[in-house]
């Protein structure tokens, strides 16, 4: 299937992919992938500080990655879009299946 792109929308998917080339950025995508998080849980499970954590939820935010609901004094974050998801599972797979095949 041939998809023809404008160049902001080949730029668009390029900075998509390059949020989640960062290992950080990926996991705390992957930790918000089966439930919603707060700030203070996701950085606590991936051993970041909360100002780092929020920094990478603010520009994965920004890309429509994950979306952000604020409850009292405390911000929650999920998957925002069906399709990243997707394709993360997808790719999630692929490793799993790829690292079975080498041992």
């Amino acid at each position: 299937m041939k998809r023809d792109l404008s160049l902001d929308q080949t730029t668009e998917l390029a900075q998509t992919f390059g949020l989640l080339a960062d290992p950080t950025r990926l996991s705390i995508v992957i930790s918000c992938m089966d439930q919603e998080r707060s700030v203070g849980e996701i950085a606590e499970t991936l051993g970041l500080s909360t100002s780092l954590t929020s920094h990478h939820l603010r520009l994965l935010r920004s890309a429509h990655i994950l979306r952000s609901e604020r409850r009292g004094k405390q911000v929650f974050y999920a998957m925002a879009d069906a399709c990243v998801e997707s394709v993360l599972n997808t790719m999630i797979e692929h490793v799993f299946t790829h690292d079975h095949n080498l041992n």
